[in-house]
């Protein structure tokens, strides 16, 4: 099969280059990739998987972070203008843009499932006359959206993957899961799936990421550890407006109770047992000079190295900020816009990953082991998989970058979707194919 699969990933290179630039074209940040999620799920259909979409791949009241319900169905709009079809459009409303494809292959086997993550970032694309997806006219037609971390390569490979597995299906067996998923960036989608059930019978489950800390193409690290849990929230106080000289008493201030909750936010002690970390990192206050404040917004995350930890530092946090609302006799409310778990690749997983990179022999480096240190909403599958008796792991496929993720100027060497798929493609088949448990 290694051939097999070599040979059919180097067929594939211009088809994936050019689905790559499509997406690249046409970004959508999360739950709003209705565009992007029709063309998987045509593709797919006709590769012949079966599809779960809308409610049957997210659990509406898990979701986080959602745009309004105006902002959702002008995306909507935009996504049919640009080719989407209206037959899968109209499954995704509301920011259903999550699709789980299974293939059942005729024999009795593990089920493996693989995660791609489909969204962009809020970020105005570069038009620098020496910015490559400027050069060759595929720059983001959207404004204030832009593909800046890969997703539209993880997309395409997912595809080339599915491709690969439905050519050779009388061969496998067991089942497979490909989970293509929404809102990963701010960490907002994986959840909302997890949830669902959708992974509760997995007992392989991969993902994996271009660049990060692998920043050279035909590199690659198998076994990722240190994904830090995060949670993010939007908090809103709400004073009383008064004059500030005429009447101060009178006021409400929404301001003061904000930078109490700031400045004690970051006294929370660090964790005894791990990494912990807390960041306010916004504070939009007040309106007037001579007004008592009557508003104020923060945004905020809290980490930890263990979703245990990040419990800790969420919990104080949220004392911290309903404490500091009721000194100032003001309203808060808190909504939580994101997160993920804390954990590291399952290392027998891992170990057998190393194993076929190497038998691959196209990798000019395979990490032994490559700490992520950040978060990444793939650890909500990850801990749900492990959790269920099942193994997850996360690899880093090495690809040179033409500036750093989520910066305007952010582009990655296509020839690494090449590696990614064959990496992919070949782990997927070796574990459908063997007989005995790693």
């Amino acid at each position: 099969m290694i051939e097999a699969v070599k040979t059919a990933v180097k067929d594939m290179q211009e088809k994936m280059v050019s689905c790559r630039r499509d997406i690249h074209k046409h970004p959508e940040p999360g739950w709003t990739e209705f565009r992007t999620a029709s063309l998987v799920a045509e593709r797919l259909s006709e590769l012949g998987y079966e599809l779960r979409l809308g409610e049957e791949a997210i659990d509406r009241e898990m979701m986080m972070g959602v745009p309004s319900a105006e902002k959702l169905a002008e995306e909507m709009q935009r996504a049919e203008k640009e080719g989407a079809k209206k037959e899968w459009l109209m499954q995704m409303t509301g920011g259903l843009t999550g699709i789980v494809a299974v293939k059942k292959f005729s024999e009795d086997g593990p089920v493996v499932a693989l995660r791609f993550d489909m969204d962009a970032n809020d970020v105005q694309e570069s038009r620098a006359s020496n910015h490559f997806p400027q050069q060759e006219g595929f720059c983001s037609l959207h404004g204030q959206a832009m593909h800046a971390c890969g997703h539209d390569g993880h997309t395409t490979v997912g595809l080339a993957v599915a491709e690969i597995l439905a050519a050779h299906q009388d061969r496998l067996k067991g089942t497979v899961k490909l989970v293509f998923q929404p809102a990963e960036e701010g960490v907002r989608g994986a959840r909302a799936m997890v949830e669902n059930g959708d992974v509760d019978d997995v007992d392989y489950m991969l993902g994996a990421h271009f660049g990060f800390k692998m920043k050279h193409t035909g590199t690659i690290a198998c076994n990722v550890t240190g994904f830090l849990a995060t949670s993010k929230y939007d908090i809103h106080f709400a004073g009383k407006p008064a004059h500030a000289g005429a009447a101060p008493e009178q006021g409400k201030n929404a301001l003061l109770a904000a930078a109490c909750a700031a400045l004690n936010l970051h006294a929370i002690p660090r964790h005894s047992q791990g990494a912990s970390r807390i960041n306010v990192g916004k504070l939009i206050a007040g309106s007037g000079r001579n007004v008592v404040a009557d508003k104020a917004y923060m945004a905020i995350e809290t980490r930890g190295a263990s979703s245990g930890i990040n419990a800790f530092m969420e919990q104080e946090a949220l004392r911290i900020i309903k404490a500091a609302a009721a000194m100032y006799d003001v309203e808060v409310q808190i909504e939580k816009t994101g997160g993920a778990a804390g954990g590291s690749n399952s290392p027998e997983l891992a170990s057998f990953l190393e194993a076929k990179a190497k038998e691959l022999a196209i990798f000019t480096v395979v990490a032994e082991q490559c700490d992520f240190g950040a978060s990444e909403d793939f650890s909500y599958f990850m801990e749900r998989v492990q959790n269920h008796g099942g193994k997850a792991a996360y690899m880093m496929i090495g690809a040179d970058l033409a500036a750093g993720h989520h910066d305007s100027s952010f582009d990655f060497d296509e020839k690494a979707m090449g590696y990614a798929a064959n990496m992919l493609a070949y782990s997927v088949v070796s574990l459908l194919l063997q007989g005995e448990e790693i």
